[in-house]
């Protein structure tokens, strides 16, 4: 039985990753939307296999991509769920998702779903990444992303969230090459999104709380603590946090290089980015 449900995926160039993700939602949902930023690979060629609804649009960010998408996708469900390309729903989730929405209490808005993210093949447990909450399930008006270039949520207009136990999984089958050049990317709209950071204060937004929910006792930690330390120096303590303190050495090599690169090798970037976009600011 198929419950009153869109799922709504981002797309750009993701022959690899697609077909795995529409699997994952097939016989679940009334219908699938692919929101995509003018793909030159087989990406639509699999969204029409699957019977998607394809609507291109140019892409600036996520959150401003899928904010579109709710604004003007041709939605008549009661919920709506958000999926990247490269994630998909375990077995689990798709069956809780369903017996969940059956009976969805009228006071609540949303669910929390925990992500499971896989690098190289191996899953991502320790270092603090597991479990991550997002919003990624809500009732159609009732939740909008942030407006940020990177890092974006959810965040809930009306009513209440609940969690779900299952997980869904982050799992992108590119080389390393290409995520490595996904975070050089993030890393100069993340400076952007730092430079600008008093406009995006009076928007929607995660509020920063030590005693909030995850997100925003995560970005407490990130704008109070993180970003007042030394800089350049804050990326190293950083790595050593996860990699040690949060058990990240026990996700192997994999683990390994992963830690590495996310905490030590993208915030150190984006501090020298920074340090550049300061030092021009100053000499002019």
């Amino acid at each position: 039985m198929k419950i009153s449900l869109s799922v709504i995926i981002l797309t750009y160039n993701e022959e690899l990753n697609l077909e795995k993700c529409l699997k994952s939602v097939a016989g679940l949902t009334t219908e699938v939307f692919i929101v995509d930023s003018y793909s030159k690979d087989k990406t639509l060629e699999i969204a029409k296999k699957y019977g998607a609804k394809i609507v291109k649009h140019p892409f600036e960010n996520q959150a401003k991509q899928f904010n579109w998408a709710l604004d003007n996708l041709k939605i008549k469900t009661e919920w709506i769920l958000r999926l990247d390309a490269d994630e998909y729903l375990a077995d689990e989730l798709k069956h809780e998702i369903t017996e969940t929405l059956k009976n969805a209490p009228d006071g609540v808005s949303g669910y929390y779903i925990k992500r499971r993210v896989c690098f190289m093949g191996r899953w991502m447990k320790h270092g603090g990444y597991y479990p991550a909450w997002f919003l990624r399930l809500f009732r159609y008006g009732k939740a909008r992303y942030e407006e940020r270039e990177v890092d974006e949520h959810a965040v809930l207009l009306d009513g209440q969230a609940s969690r779900l136990k299952n997980d869904f999984v982050d799992e992108n089958r590119q080389k390393l090459e290409w995520w490595i050049g996904k975070q050089n990317n993030h890393s100069s709209r993340e400076v952007s999104a730092i430079l600008r950071e008093k406009e995006i204060r009076n928007k929607i937004r995660v509020s920063p709380s030590f005693f909030g929910n995850q997100a925003e006792r995560k970005r407490w930690l990130k704008e109070k603590v993180f970003m007042k330390s030394p800089m350049f120096f804050r990326a190293l303590l950083y790595f050593i946090y996860r990699y040690f303190f949060r058990l990240g050495f026990l996700d192997g090599k994999e683990g390994l290089i992963f830690h590495f690169l996310s905490a030590m090798w993208y915030r150190f970037i984006i501090d020298a980015k920074l340090y550049e976009a300061y030092k021009i600011r100053r000499n002019n």
